[in-house]
């Protein structure tokens, strides 16, 4: 075999195992808590549990975040409550993401990171990060990296 050839089959075999990692942390569940927001106001375990769930782990200093969010804001407004968008943040100043938030008019629901989020959703492997929690907490989704805005748009297809 070629050096080539075997790089590539390399390449391939840990895409391979990369995505059977996310499938098996895939069926897991959240078992939310209430989550207080930057905005003041709490998402509730219960309203929670009983949502389809958007949630994007991103940072204000983070570009790919930056070029993300808008997207993220996008899905917000049109999926007509049907699906609850959540921007869990990793910084450490929750005034600095609150600026960041209200300068650009993002209108999400966020909130800084709760110490949970491992546990919900294992290690953080990247930023930003989305994952799609159906109620009752099963994980059916995860993306790593920056999504482009129809990956983002995509998402709709969750809402009930």
């Amino acid at each position: 075999m070629s050096k080539i050839i075997r790089q590539l089959v390399v390449v391939l075999a840990s895409e391979l195992f990369a995505s059977l990692a996310v499938s098996a942390a895939a069926q897991e569940r959240v078992r939310w808590t209430d989550i207080a927001l930057l905005d003041g106001r709490t998402l509730t375990a219960a309203e929670l549990d009983r949502s389809t769930v958007v949630v994007q782990m991103w940072a204000s200093w983070c570009p790919f975040c930056a070029r993300q969010n808008p997207h993220v804001q996008k899905l917000h407004e049109q999926s007509g409550g049907k699906l609850i968008v959540l921007a869990l943040s990793i910084a450490k100043d929750p005034a600095v993401e609150r600026d960041y938030l209200r300068q650009r008019g993002y209108t999400f629901a966020a909130a800084m990171a709760p110490a949970q989020t491992g546990d919900w959703f294992g290690k953080r492997r990247t930023l930003p990060e989305v994952y799609v929690v159906q109620p009752g907490g099963r994980i059916v989704l995860r993306e790593e990296g920056e999504m482009f805005a129809e990956d983002i748009q995509s998402l709709r297809r969750f809402a009930k």
